[in-house]
């Protein structure tokens, strides 16, 4: 498809299919193209027209809440009456599984998840086990 749109895009390359086609089909194929791009003017002009609806619906909406007094929380609670809100559920603090002492000669603990942390690393590069580290 990209193909096509890159002959129809250059003029060069129209001239090169135009040349072999007769003055008939070629004002037929213009009428068509005419009738499409017609076709999709109307189409983006009704869509704008719905739009514009739309949002002429959505500013009348907004005053009328303005003008009733009601706050943002109450009419949110409103239109979300019986849709529970997401509860994210905290998950518990794994155990600590491995003890180091990091650059500044502070005592550290890690849970075996997430990065490893440079000290260890450090220390596994330099030939040690992670079983050196367990608790």
């Amino acid at each position: 498809m990209s193909e096509l749109i890159k002959k129809l895009s250059n003029l060069r390359s129209l001239r090169v299919l135009a040349k072999d086609l007769s003055l008939e089909h070629l004002e037929d194929i213009a009428a068509k193209f005419s009738s499409v791009i017609e076709e999709k003017k109307q189409e983006l002009s009704a869509w704008k027209k719905q739009e514009e609806e739309r949002m002429q619906k959505l500013a009348s909406v907004k005053a009328q809440i303005e003008n009733s007094g009601l706050s943002k929380e109450e009419l949110a609670a409103l239109l979300l009456d019986g849709v529970p809100a997401a509860v994210r559920k905290k998950r518990s603090q794994r155990p600590a599984k491995y003890r180091y002492t990091d650059e500044k000669g502070e005592q550290k603990t890690w849970t075996g998840q997430g990065r490893t942390p440079k000290a260890i690393q450090a220390a596994l590069d330099s030939g040690k086990a992670l079983s050196d580290f367990e608790i």
